[in-house]
């Protein structure tokens, strides 16, 4: 079993609630307020769980600058008030960032036994093949 620091604890719980803020948002049709918290949340809860040096260094690698730039910059949008743009640009942001991420993801999900029939579909496998391909961030 993986033994978490307290730190890391809280910091589980600071996303977990992030992740619910910004889908309850959505689901309230963009409810700025609630998109604000879950953002705050959920960047502190990242900073927590892997640390603040850790979330420097990954956000601010010069090839991820682009990424960056558009994920920080959605949740300043949806700070300042336009929560459509500000989530569309967090999303195509989340994408860019986590895209090396992809791969691993889409290949213990399909080791799943429900999920991996699932995605072995003929109509869904040839979309998460793509999603699961590995490409270099230019």
């Amino acid at each position: 079993m993986i033994s978490l620091t307290d730190s890391q604890k809280i910091g589980m719980g600071l996303t977990g609630f992030g992740v619910f803020f910004l889908f309850f948002g959505m689901i309230l049709f963009f409810d700025k307020a609630l998109l604000a918290i879950g953002n705050i949340l959920f960047v502190a809860g990242l900073s927590f769980v892997i640390g603040l040096e850790r979330t420097f260094k990954f956000f601010f690698q010069r090839h991820k600058f682009k990424a960056t730039s558009f994920f920080l910059g959605g949740v300043l949008v949806v700070l300042i008030g336009w929560p459509i743009i500000g989530v569309v640009l967090e999303i195509y942001g989340f994408f860019l960032l986590f895209r090396g991420f992809f791969p691993v993801a889409v290949g213990f999900i399909r080791r799943l036994p429900v999920l991996g029939s699932i995605l072995n579909l003929p109509v869904i496998s040839g979309f998460v093949d793509k999603v699961g391909e590995s490409n270099n961030m230019v």
